[in-house]
């Protein structure tokens, strides 16, 4: 029983966030606002910061992680003149803005943090502005093939296609840089060399240079770059240009070349002949998809929309000259023609225009299995009203998919659209709007410069069965492993009953990929279940181990890098795989007779650099006696470390680096991990070793898991009488917004202030193993206590809230070796944030 007109149940509002109001200085929207949405789930926006006093106006640039809303970064931008236009790159780490002066800046993080932006590079076109950004294609373009939804293989699934990068450097290495459109017809392009240095040039467009209102930029798979223009009048027509780049001699060169054009079809309708006098929204439907254009033509108080696409078309030649022509062929001789697809019936008028960013492949093929599964993210396009809704529209046929009513547009039931009075004064709409990634979330900046996080149903509001629902989740977060992109934005829509099902169904696809890809993915898919294990209280626990885990995989890695071969003509093994062989090979409890089998020659490390390593191995020391004392009460799942017990891969890693810590113990007896045991003759490690090779043992084959035997658990349990159990310090639970949205009601946040949310329920039981405040805090990775109240500059991290010192308390190189393992982003992948300095 759903009316044609699209779905209510398809999106509904997650969280506002709102500036506060201040007596002297406000944040009113800025007029064009715009807003741009990175692939790590960083949204930034424009405001207008209007001072009382003094009557002017700062031009700023908001930086937001959707996960903490509220810690906004704000800088003021430089722009003497209004920006127009905002665009991420690929990477999601440098942002462009440009204004209504022709000055275009790139910013970038400082330290890598996620709240600390500087501008470094940019160009101008000067008193000329902007109307349309890009940075130019790296190349790189997948297609999600939902038919293949349920291959086996990633690379069927998400295949790459062939696409050529606007402009290559030495090698086929894609040139960096930006295209800009100004409103006088110029087109300027911007080269970032690797050395740092900016080639610009500026050409126009075409020789008759006229009035730019409105253009887009678009990529075709040939490298060539297309741009579309308006002068903003529906009597005239949309103008398209091929641009090419290249760089001649140093400096960079603009060909230009013009395209068929296309008249929109409502002025060409007797019917609505001059109904829309003006061109509001001119968009290409992807930036790499230069073939299919998206028009919106407005009135005061209405809108129409319509879809068009350049087909070839074969030009028919008069019989006349059929026999005189040359035979080339039987060919008819072909042309590029503007057709339109699509259009929409009367609207009201729309306010701003969201496209997806999700490379759903088209073939009639993907599109029926999407329609006959309900699949339909990467399908919709988003507008928004003057009267507060928003519409998802179907990217072809722009039927309706779901809606929206803003605060203000809810209309009634029973009263028809047409007998709506107008309501005095303008209502509260959307100025401008961004699809995520996966196209499962929608923000939109209001009219008050309020911010806005929707939801979208992945089936736009079809009640579908949960395996169903499942397996839509699972498609998108596989997408996110294999791109790298954050997955917050698939987080809003799992509900606590089904996280154990995706991650157990995120293992095994993962499980069916090539060892190579599995490499590649290990350290992410861990990441992504403890993500997912944080939404339910049953798995909470989890979240800590999978943290864990992905420590000690970064150990394991940089501990085993720093063995050298002793002779340089060794054969093909690296110490640190001869290592593994050599520990999975001799299965002996005693840790001298599996030492005898190492060169240990490849071992020696120089002694500062063995003592700079003695917190890394301390905490490798204190999780196996921890693990090991946890044994005999493993009946309780709840407990942190739990699932260490039946993995025999991370058992094997921490019985590898017994082994290695134990060589180094021999050459400085200082970076052994301290253990305060109750007998002053008791050899701990090698009591350590014997009993987690005992364990090891019991798990080491995955599909064939024994349990531990009485001997080994009362060997366990006689550890906390030997020697003192430490106390693990776990990752705290942490303050995102993810687990706050899950029972559906709508959270109210402020701009600059942390919400005093209380957290689920679940983070209660947790509270005994997580430091209360007051309490010392410690750097999680570089394990090192900082005091109750840090007197250092720390980092956290926005996913995992793990915690670290921003500059390195140590120069050896060992150690920076271990920093570089996250000094862009934290071993969970999340972006790094600086924190305030009273954060005890």
């Amino acid at each position: 029983p759903v009316s044609p007109q699209g779905r209510a149940g398809g999106m509904d509002l997650a969280y506002v966030c709102e500036w506060e109001k201040k007596p002297k200085s406000n944040h009113c929207p800025s007029i064009p606002l715009v807003c741009a949405w990175s692939c790590r789930n960083l949204i930034a926006f424009t405001t207008d910061l209007r001072n009382e006093e003094e009557k002017d106006l700062t031009h700023m640039v908001h930086i937001i992680d959707t996960e903490h809303p509220w810690d906004v970064y704000s800088v003021n931008s430089g722009h003497t003149e209004v920006i127009t236009c905002l665009e991420w790159d690929q990477s999601g780490s440098r942002l462009l803005s440009a204004d209504a002066d022709g000055h275009i800046k790139c910013w970038s993080m400082t330290d890598h943090l996620a709240n600390s932006w500087e501008n470094t590079v940019g160009s101008v076109v000067e008193g000329d502005p902007v109307v349309a950004l890009s940075w130019l294609h790296n190349g790189v373009k997948l297609a999600l093939h939902v038919e293949k939804s349920g291959a086996s293989n990633f690379g069927e699934k998400f295949s790459r296609v062939k696409f050529s990068p606007s402009l290559t450097l030495f090698g086929g290495k894609p040139m960096e840089g930006w295209i800009a459109v100004t409103i006088s017809g110029l087109v300027t392009v911007s080269l970032l060399k690797p050395n740092g240095q900016v080639l610009t040039a500026t050409e126009s467009l075409c020789r008759l240079r006229c009035r730019v209102a409105l253009a887009d930029v678009a990529f075709t798979g040939g490298g060539n770059i297309v741009v579309a223009t308006s002068d903003g009048s529906s009597t005239s027509p949309v103008q398209f240009y091929k641009v090419c780049v290249s760089v001649v001699n140093e400096k960079c060169k603009i060909d230009t070349e013009i395209l068929p054009s296309l008249f929109m079809r409502c002025t060409t309708d007797p019917a609505r002949k001059d109904k829309y006098p003006a061109i509001t929204h001119l968009k290409f439907l992807a930036r790499d998809m230069s073939e299919q254009v998206l028009l919106c033509a407005s009135s005061q108080n209405n809108s129409i929309v319509e879809c068009w696409s350049l087909r070839k078309e074969g030009l028919p030649v008069n019989n006349i000259f059929q026999q005189i022509s040359p035979v080339v062929g039987d060919k008819q001789p072909m042309i590029l023609k503007w057709r339109i697809l699509s259009a929409t019936n009367d609207l009201d008028r729309v306010s701003a225009v969201a496209l997806p960013k999700l490379p759903v492949s088209l073939t009639n093929t993907d599109l029926k299995v999407a329609n006959d599964t309900k699949f339909f993210p990467g399908l919709g396009l988003a507008l928004a009203f003057h009267d507060g809704s928003v519409h998802i529209v179907h990217r072809l046929s722009l039927q309706m998919m779901a809606v929206f009513y803003g605060s203000s547009s809810q209309r009634p039931v029973d009263e028809p659209a047409l007998k709506r009075p107008r309501t005095a004064g303008p209502l509260v709409h959307f100025k401008a709007m961004q699809l995520s990634w996966t196209s499962l979330a929608l923000a939109g900046v209001d009219s008050h410069g309020k911010l806005s996080m929707l939801r979208i149903s992945p089936s736009m509001g079809h009640v579908l069965d949960m395996n169903m629902s499942l397996r839509h989740l699972l498609f998108l977060l596989e997408y996110c492993m294999v791109t790298g992109y954050d997955w917050w934005d698939i987080l809003l829509h799992v509900q606590p009953s089904m996280v154990q099902n995706l991650v157990e169904k995120l293992h095994e696809e993962y499980m069916r990929q090539n060892a190579a890809l599995q490499q590649v993915l290990s350290t992410r898919i861990v990441a992504m279940k403890a993500s997912l294990c944080k939404l339910s209280s049953s798995t909470i626990a989890r979240v800590c181990d999978y943290h864990a885990k992905l420590f000690l995989i970064a150990i394991s890695c940089t501990l085993k890098s720093l063995l050298r071969p002793h002779f340089l003509n060794t054969p093909d093994k690296s110490p640190g795989d001869r290592l593994t062989e050599i520990c999975s090979k001799i299965t002996d409890v005693d840790i001298d007779k599996v030492m005898i089998n190492l060169k240990t020659e490849e071992f020696v490390l120089e002694m500062t650099t063995l003592q700079s390593l003695q917190q890394l191995i301390q905490w490798v020391g204190d999780f196996v006696l921890y693990l090991l004392a946890s044994l005999p009460n493993q009946g309780s799942p709840v407990r942190p470390g739990h699932s260490f017990l039946r993995d025999g891969a991370s058992l094997g890693m921490f019985r590898e680096l017994m082994v290695v810590i134990r060589i180094w113990g021999l050459l400085k007896p200082s970076c052994l991990p301290v253990y305060t045991a109750t007998s002053d003759t008791q050899d701990s490690m090698s009591l350590l070793f014997r009993l987690l090779t005992k364990l090891w043992l019991c798990c080491r084959e995955e599909n064939h898991i024994t349990e531990p035997d009485d001997a080994l658990i009362d060997e366990c349990c006689l550890l906390p009488s030997q020697l003192l159990i430490p106390n693990i310090d776990w990752l705290p639970i942490n303050d995102g917004i993810i687990s706050k949205l899950q029972n559906k009601q709508l959270v109210r946040l402020q701009f600059g202030k942390a919400p005093g949310l209380v957290g689920h329920t679940v983070s209660s039981q947790f509270d005994a193993f997580v430091r209360a405040p007051g309490q010392p805090k410690i750097d999680h990775l570089r394990r090192l206590h900082l005091g109750a109240y840090p007197t250092e500059e720390c980092k956290s991290c926005t996913r995992c809230g793990c915690v670290t010192m921003l500059k390195s308390p140590n120069k050896v190189t060992a150690v920076k070796q271990w920093e570089q393992r996250w000094i862009k982003n934290c071993l969970c992948g999340g972006l790094w944030r600086k924190m305030p300095l009273s954060y005890s």
